[in-house]
C-alpha cells in the first residue's frame, strides 16, 4: 500500500459513525463549548445519535487512548467540532470517500478552513467561501438600546404572514430561494416549528406587514443561538433591527439561556455594528463554505 493510501485507511479507520450507547460522551465534548457547537448541540440533546431522527450521522475521532476527542456532524451541514488537525484530516477523508451529500460546510473557522482545504479538490468548487464571520455573545440585556416593545412571538395563525419576510431573509443571505427543489416544504416546516416552539419572534404592523424578524434557532441547557435577523427594505436604517435584538435579547435571557449567541458576516458592518451597540461581543469566529 502506498504511503499515502496508508494514511488516508488509518485517518478513516480513527473515525465511525456514533450511535445512542455514545451520547453522554458525545455531549460531553459539545458542552466543551456551549457557544460555539450551539446548532448541532441543540439536535442532539433533543433527539440523540439515531441518524433518521438526527438528520444526518454523527462522526466521532477517538485518541491514542480510546477517548473520543473531536465529532463532525454530516447532514445538510458538514460540521466540525473540536477538531484539531489530525481529527480534520480523518474527517476528510470520511467525507471525500462518502462523497458531497451536504448544501454546506459550517463551523469553527480555523478547522472548517483546514477541512475545505482538503475536500476542495474533490468537491469544489463552492459556490461561495465566507472565510471569516464573527461569532458573538452576551450574557446581559442591551443597556444602550431600549428593547422594542412592539416586538413578540409570532403566532401560529401568523405563518402566512410571516413566510413571505423568512423567504426574503434567506434568499439574501444565502444567495438561493428555499422555495427551489421541494416547493419550500421542508423550509416551510422549519419556521412552522419555530412559530410553533414560540421561538419566532416579530414586529408586525396593523397592517399585517412583517417590519422586523429574528428567531431563536438554537437551544440548549447552556446556550441560545439568534438567527434570521431582517428588516423590511422600506423601513432599513431606523435602527429597527437594534431596537428588535434587545427585545429579542431580553427575552431570550429571561426565558430560553443563560447566553446568547449569534454569528455574522464580516462584511455586514451595519449589523456588526448594530449588535455591539446591542451589547455582543466577538467570542470566536466562524467559516461558511456554500455549494
Amino acid at each position: 500500500m502506498l504511503p499515502g493510501s496508508l494514511q488516508a485507511a488509518r485517518s478513516l479507520a480513527a473515525t465511525r459513525v456514533l450511535d445512542g450507547a455514545d451520547l453522554a460522551d458525545t455531549l460531553a465534548v459539545l458542552h466543551r463549548d456551549p457557544v460555539a457547537n450551539a446548532f448541532v448541540a441543540t439536535r442532539v440533546e433533543a433527539v440523540g445519535l439515531d441518524p433518521w431522527r438526527l438528520g444526518g450521522e454523527m462522526w466521532g475521532w477517538h485518541d491514542q487512548d480510546g477517548r473520543l476527542e473531536s465529532l463532525c456532524y454530516a447532514g445538510a451541514n458538514l460540521v466540525p467540532i473540536n477538531a484539531g488537525p489530525q481529527a480534520v484530516r480523518a474527517f476528510a477523508e470520511r467525507a471525500r470517500r462518502q462523497g458531497r451529500r451536504c448544501s454546506s460546510i459550517v463551523g469553527p473557522a480555523e478547522p472548517t478552513a483546514e477541512l475545505w482545504a482538503l475536500l476542495e479538490r474533490s468537491w469544489g468548487p463552492a459556490r461561495e467561501v465566507r472565510g471569516h464571520q464573527p461569532l458573538m455573545a452576551t450574557t446581559e440585556p442591551a443597556t444602550e438600546v431600549a428593547p422594542d416593545p412592539l416586538v413578540r412571538r409570532v403566532r401560529r395563525d401568523e405563518l402566512e404572514l410571516l413566510m413571505p419576510a423568512c423567504v426574503a431573509m434567506f434568499t439574501e443571505e444565502v444567495g438561493i430561494s428555499p422555495l427551489a427543489g421541494d416547493g419550500g416544504l421542508l423550509y416551510q416546516a422549519r419556521v412552522a416549528e419555530l412559530v410553533s416552539g414560540g421561538r419566532s419572534f416579530a414586529r408586525i404592523s396593523e397592517q399585517g406587514e412583517v417590519v422586523f424578524k429574528a428567531e431563536i434557532g438554537a437551544v440548549t441547557q447552556g446556550a441560545c443561538q439568534i438567527q434570521g435577523v431582517w428588516v423590511a427594505p422600506a423601513h432599513r436604517g431606523r435602527r429597527l433591527s437594534e431596537a428588535g435584538m434587545a427585545a429579542v435579547l431580553e427575552i431570550a435571557l429571561r426565558e430560553v439561556a443563560p447566553v446568547v449567541s449569534l454569528y455574522v458576516n464580516d462584511y455586514n458592518l451595519p449589523a456588526r455594528a448594530a449588535y455591539h451597540r446591542v451589547g455582543f461581543r466577538e467570542v470566536g469566529a466562524f467559516m461558511s463554505v456554500l455549494f
